[in-house]
């Protein structure tokens, strides 16, 4: 038997089973020239003499099994986290179908298929981080035959509708991609035999993670399986509120009430772990567990970990918002589509404040710039730049994530409303893309549509301002209205603006002037109208 040059495990092991029989095709004596040099070279296993690369390249059916590599997304990303799967060994994927879902210090990304064929190892489970450039899964380019064929030749059974390649149901991991005889389970772990039938609860692994990991944090704490759980977010994504309701619904059904003895757990059950408990007893120990953090957080902390390097001059002021809370509720009360940018969205302060910042920073563009280290001994500089992508502070389900909108400059009150709804709507469904989340150039960070009057914001090392607006409140004001000297009271709504500064490059009276533009912009908002664009 003549040795081949090389080949892997798979290609050995088909040496050895007779090779289909295909009908016979004439081949053009210029095509087998190449196959010929194959026979000249080809000797025992003792006097294998090496064949000129130009003259053969052998191929072998295991070269096709392409390893799908994490691309680079750019953007300084080093790592991503595994949100869910959308395939699973066997299963058939073309070019832009689904692989699985990530998530970034960024956002979410769905990774598409760059190949067609069957899916052959997924290399991580859900929850994993995986470096960017690291291996996804395999993928046999071959097609769906191949893998057949190759899993005939370890089980002699006949492939029966919805089993082992079909179509109907993805194909089961056999022992080469498990390690093992048991199956490969819908969190990508490999339960041992006679577990089928618990791995496919609920609608099957396809949807069965959609969530996202403050979710999946939820799912942990209450211990409940995210495939009982049906989603009512987009594309069946479950939200914090269905794991509630499902909870609440499990202890209806159990007869079990929510009264202090029944929150309060022990510690430990049968020796396991220790758990969280929602009440403590008095002389209850302490318990105490790790958790890693999201990619999100993991982000913020680095990211406000170098923001400690930078020196903040904070600058605070009271605003009255009197006659721009009326003009705001004129144009809602007057719905055209000339004032209001949909039927059903009424316009909130903030798209003002966006656009009263953006016309002060016309006057003022040190605020919109940033600072470069240029590497070795030349000193630092300042890098001005002409958009203003100003960065909204938006509280998610995934975390804390600042989008932005490009250009305010080029934009109406109406447009930046509309773009404001846009980011708010993808940043609930955490389809907030890179190109959202990046080149800001200062940030407003809008604490009082949670509560607070005051907040000491915290810069970004790419910026050299943030501005933080506290609520909205009605307060006595104390007036001269008479000539003779009267005072009156009278309905005052007044907003504080608590500013951050980078006091490296920007001086206190620079930072009051500013505030003070922008002070008179929305105080006076008609005195925005000449400037507008």
């Amino acid at each position: 038997m003549h040795s081949r040059p090389c080949g892997s495990f798979v290609a050995r092991r088909r040496a050895f089973h007779p090779a289909p029989r295909v009908p016979f095709q004439r081949t053009p004596l210029a095509l087998l020239q190449p196959t010929h040099s194959r026979f000249l070279h080809t000797t025992s296993h003792h006097h294998l003499h090496p064949t000129p690369p130009h003259l053969f390249q052998p191929h072998h059916p295991n070269l096709s099994l392409q390893p799908f590599h994490l691309s680079d997304p750019g953007e300084g990303i080093k790592e991503v986290q595994i949100i869910q799967w959308f395939v699973e060994p066997g299963a058939r994927v073309e070019q832009f179908d689904k692989i699985c879902e990530v998530a970034s210090d960024k956002a979410n990304v769905e990774i598409t298929s760059r190949y067609d064929g069957v899916v052959r190892r997924l290399r991580w489970e859900q929850d994993d981080v995986v470096p960017v450039g690291g291996v996804l899964c395999d993928i046999d380019v071959e097609g769906e035959e191949t893998v057949q064929a190759e899993t005939g030749l370890m089980s002699e059974e006949p492939i029966q509708a919805g089993g082992v390649g079909s179509k109907q149901q993805p194909q089961k991991a056999v022992d080469e991609v498990t390690g093992g005889g048991g199956e490969e389970s819908l969190d990508g772990r490999v339960d041992g035999a006679g577990q089928e039938g618990e791995g496919l609860k609920g609608e099957g692994r396809r949807h069965a993670s959609l969530a996202t990991p403050a979710v999946r944090g939820l799912l942990k704490e209450l211990k409940v399986d995210i495939r009982d759980v049906k989603g009512t977010g987009k594309d069946g994504r479950v939200l914090k509120e269905d794991v509630h309701r499902y909870a609440a619904e499990e202890r209806d059904a159990k007869g079990e009430k929510q009264t202090p003895e029944s929150a309060a757990t022990k510690s430990t059950t049968n020796g396991g772990p220790p758990q969280r408990t929602s009440l403590l007893g008095p002389d209850a120990p302490q318990v105490e567990e790790p958790i890693a953090l999201t990619p999100i957080q993991a982000q913020m902390f680095k990211t406000m970990t170098r923001s400690l390097s930078i020196p903040h001059f904070l600058y605070a002021d009271e605003l009255d918002i009197t006659a721009l809370s009326a003009l705001r509720q004129r144009l809602n009360d007057d719905h055209t589509p000339s004032t209001i940018p949909t039927p059903h969205q009424k316009l909130s302060y903030l798209p003002f404040i966006i656009k009263a910042l953006s016309l002060a920073l016309l006057d003022f563009p040190l605020l919109n710039a940033r600072i470069a280290h240029p590497s070795g001994t030349e000193p630092p500089q300042l890098i001005l730049r002409t958009n203003h992508n100003i960065g909204i502070a938006m509280d998610t389900p995934q975390g804390l994530l600042v989008p932005n909108i490009k250009n305010v400059a080029a934009r109406s009150i109406s447009d930046i409303a509309v773009e404001i709804s846009r980011l708010q709507g993808l940043a609930k469904d955490a389809k907030l893309t890179a190109k959202d989340l990046t080149g800001g150039t200062i940030t407003v960070s809008n604490i009082g549509s949670i509560g607070g009057t005051y907040v000491a914001p915290l810069i970004v090392a790419s910026e050299v301002a943030i501005l933080g607006v506290g609520k909205a409140r009605v307060v006595p004001a104390f007036v001269n209205e008479d000539d003779d000297g009267d005072v009156r009271v009278r309905r005052k709504e007044v907003m504080n603006f608590s500013w951050s500064a980078d006091h490296r490059v920007v001086d206190g009276a620079t930072m009051a002037r500013m505030a003070e533009r922008v002070r008179g912009f929305v105080q006076r908002p008609e005195t925005m109208i000449p400037r507008l664009r």
